[in-house]
């Protein structure tokens, strides 16, 4: 397009410089050529502006069609003026009609030099209205009162006794006035639009030529009010390139299409140029106002221009400092909205929408602090749905966003409005109650909610949750916001071991697993270090019903510290299958078990076995195997003396690789059993899918005597287990027996083998009596 432009500009300045050349020998000819150049000129970006207008978009297409009205008047005053010239033989036919026709293009150029800027904008500020509005409103502001300063200076120095002298007539006054007028504010809202907008380089070449081509019209209109004013009979030709170039450059750059390039290329605001956009306007009037006060001090009278003048000057920058004060408001309410937008994003889930755990733990702790200042109690739940995983494999990830949803709507549903629900991880939610001393209650209502199925792109979902729940005690002075999560933890994960989709409220005998350095302290102390304490393999024995002869010895793993005293083995496991230490102690016990049994096979009967627990997560590892193969080799144990013991705490995650894993232990001549069965994980199909060996009934469905006094459920179901492993060649041993009578209930049921205080309490190894003692 520069190119263009260039050419343009030579072939205008030829244009003129042959008319001009020409006026002295053939003025007629000359006229021709010159009003001829300057209508052709009017008629190319009239139609340019038209015709490019229309393939355009709506932002482009309004200032093209405004520039093209305006051309069109300026076409129309081009012709009458030609008329004069050519026909009329007027040299210089002002004023006339033709000036009506070449003023309705600054008025028209100039709202579309305003629309220009003003399209863009609606990009730049996400179509608020208000603000394009306003930002528009001060570029004229800053226009007119540069314009009004400028014109001041020029009046006051120079003008004002140009028009007095040159304009004796209303009217001649008036065209005197207009051309000036109207090009300086033309020309000084190209010269904002140029240095204050923001724009791609595309843009700014389009602009640069429209800009130009108006500021070669200006150029001529001034030398033409010049003349007007100075009572010239004529124009020459060299002064009207500007009214032939002009046109032809707007026409060239109406013609580009690069200037509809988007807005996000545009060039980012600078500190300078937004200080120098604020300061432009007043470094004109600070002019004009010394030079007005300069002539009051020298006692000259100011005419009517200039008090008018100076009147608008003053109600500009006044509607200007309102507008600023409008802006400022605008912004602050958008820095608050901004503010509070990002707080909210900063402590809200943007799945949910639910509180995240930053903003949970600022209501925990404060709600803490409330219980130590005014004993108000605080009730804590812990949700973690169960088995989620599997509605994402295999209903997808979006999918599961759409349940975590349902999931924080139904939970919130179930509280009250001073209650806080939160997402405290991936499928993890806490809830504070406000002064609650029943979060059971809650919870229970929570799970009755989840248990309704979510219905997901043509699929029923069911989701189940482990819920932990804690209540604060009467006075807990030195209770801390994480010591309470601690808790509800502890409790969310008992009901996980217990079998999922269960509520369990923390217990006293849990406190140890609340404790911020048991995972550390028993880390230590599988590793020997003295200062946690040390574990040591207790046994209990095995009986035969029968004749009270002991057949085998469970080693059951026991832990002092010095820190927390005498730790519940249920706490200890749990810690250790959480902290990933499992494995280490079932390895430590399952050595000390071996070494022991070794130590005082040589006077018992061949027969005698340890049991040994391991938990279910390690089945289909490698480590397992290879942990059981050396401990049997270094201390010379056969296989079939040993008895692995698959516990409850944790669930088989592959039940394939578990049963390969069973198989081969088999064939090392170790037996497996599965410990508590009737409860928990442990169900029919690992008893079918699995090498057992042995199955140890849960002491819940051996409580019952025979004479009434436990659930008659709890009898049939044990009756029944004991039926189908005798009926699979499996052998069973009943835990907690603590009666006599229970041992006839076994007995009739046909169960021949025991476990429990009745036949005595784990013990070290050196106390214990493994002869017959029969009850």
């Amino acid at each position: 397009m520069r190119s263009r432009a260039t050419t343009v500009i030579v072939a205008a300045i030829a244009v003129g410089v042959i008319a001009h050349a020409l006026g002295r020998d053939n003025p007629v000819l000359a006229v021709v050529i010159d009003d001829g150049a300057q209508l052709a000129a009017g008629v190319a970006a009239m139609v340019s502006c038209w015709h490019h207008g229309r393939l355009e978009r709506a932002r482009q297409r309004v200032w093209r069609w405004l520039l093209a009205v305006g051309f069109a008047g300026w076409t129309v005053g081009q012709a009458i003026w030609t008329w004069y010239q050519t026909f009329g033989g007027v040299g210089l036919p002002s004023p006339s009609w033709a000036d009506v026709g070449y003023l309705t293009l600054p008025l028209f150029a100039l709202v579309a030099v305003l629309v220009y800027p003003a399209q863009s904008l609606t990009a730049q500020s996400g179509g608020r209205r208000s603000e394009r509005h306003l930002a528009r409103s001060v570029l004229v502001m800053d226009g007119l009162v540069v314009v009004g300063s400028l014109f001041l200076l020029a009046w006051t120095i120079v003008l004002r006794s140009i028009v007095e002298f040159g304009a004796p007539t209303p009217a001649e006054f008036a065209v005197a006035i207009a051309y000036p007028v109207s090009d300086l504010v033309l020309v000084t809202m190209v010269v904002l639009l140029m240095v204050f907008r923001r724009s791609t380089p595309e843009q700014r070449a389009t602009l640069w030529v429209l800009c130009l081509g108006l500021v070669a019209l200006s150029a001529s209109d001034g030398i033409f009010a010049f003349l007007v004013s100075r009572g010239a009979t004529e124009m020459p030709p060299i002064y009207d390139i500007g009214f032939i170039a002009g046109p032809a450059l707007v026409a060239v750059a109406a013609a580009d299409r690069g200037g509809r390039a988007a807005v996000a290329g545009a060039r980012p605001a600078s500190p300078t140029g937004d200080l120098g956009h604020l300061l432009l306007p007043y470094a004109p009037l600070g002019a004009a106002v010394a030079l007005v006060f300069t002539q009051m001090i020298r006692g000259q009278t100011l005419d009517d221009v200039e008090r008018y003048v100076g009147l608008m000057l003053i109600v500009l920058v006044l509607a200007r400092q309102l507008i600023t004060l409008l802006e400022n408001r605008i912004l602050l309410t958008r820095v608050h909205d901004s503010q509070a937008g990002l707080h909210y994003q900063a402590f809200h889930d943007p799945l949910t929408g639910l509180a995240n755990r930053s903003l949970f733990q600022e209501r925990l702790a404060a709600a803490v602090s409330r219980h130590r200042r005014d004993q108000q109690r605080v009730g804590l739940l812990f949700v973690d749905l169960d088995d989620f995983k599997r509605i994402n494999d295999s209903l997808g990830h979006a999918a599961g966003d759409v349940v975590l949803q349902g999931v924080g709507d139904r939970l919130r549903a179930c509280v009250g409005g001073d209650d806080t629900v939160a997402r405290y991880g991936g499928d993890e939610f806490a809830v504070l109650l406000h002064d609650s001393d029943d979060p059971e209650q809650v919870g229970e209502m929570m799970l009755a909610a989840l248990r309704r199925p979510f219905r997901i792109a043509g699929h029923q979902v069911t989701v189940g949750a482990s819920i932990g729940a804690v209540v604060t005690g009467a006075s807990e002075p030195d209770l801390t916001a994480d010591a309470l999560l601690r808790r509800v933890d502890v409790a969310m994960y008992n009901g996980k071991q217990a079998g999922k989709g269960v509520l369990v409220v923390y217990r006293e005998e849990l406190t140890g697993l609340a404790h911020p350095d048991l995972s550390t302290l028993l880390a230590a102390a599988l590793h020997g270090d003295p200062y946690a304490g040390t574990i040591d393999v207790h046994y209990q024995p095995i009986v035969r019903t029968s004749d009270g002869a002991v057949v085998a010895l469970e080693a059951l793993a026991r832990w002092f510290s010095p820190v927390l005293g005498s730790v519940s083995p249920q706490v200890f496991v749990i810690a250790a299958e959480r902290s990933g230490l499992v494995a280490e102690l079932d390895d430590l016990v399952l050595d000390r078990a071996c070494r022991d049994l070794a130590k005082i096979s040589s006077g018992q009967p061949d027969e005698l076995a340890v049991h040994v627990n391991v938990s279910a997560s390690r089945l289909g590892g490698p480590r397992l195997e290879s942990s059981v193969r050396q401990a049997l080799d270094t201390h010379g144990l056969p296989g079939h003396r040993l008895v692995l013991e698959i516990t409850e705490t944790s669930q088989i995650s592959d039940l394939e690789a578990a049963a390969d894993s069973t198989y081969r232990l088999r064939d090392l001549g170790v037996r497996l059993a599965l410990d508590d069965f009737g409860t928990g994980y442990n169900t029919l199909a690992h008893l079918h899918a699995l090498a057992i060996d042995i199955v140890k009934l849960d002491r819940e469905l051996t409580a019952s005597d025979g004479h009434g006094h436990g659930s008659s459920r709890s009898e049939a179901l044990g009756r029944s287990v004991v039926t189908i492993a005798q009926a699979m060649g499996i052998s069973v041993i009943a835990e907690g027996i603590e009666t006599a009578d229970q041992v006839c209930t076994l007995t009739r049921w046909g169960c021949n083998l025991a476990q429990g205080y009745l036949y005595g309490r784990s013990q070290p190894l050196e106390s214990l009596t493994l002869g017959p003692d029969r009850p």
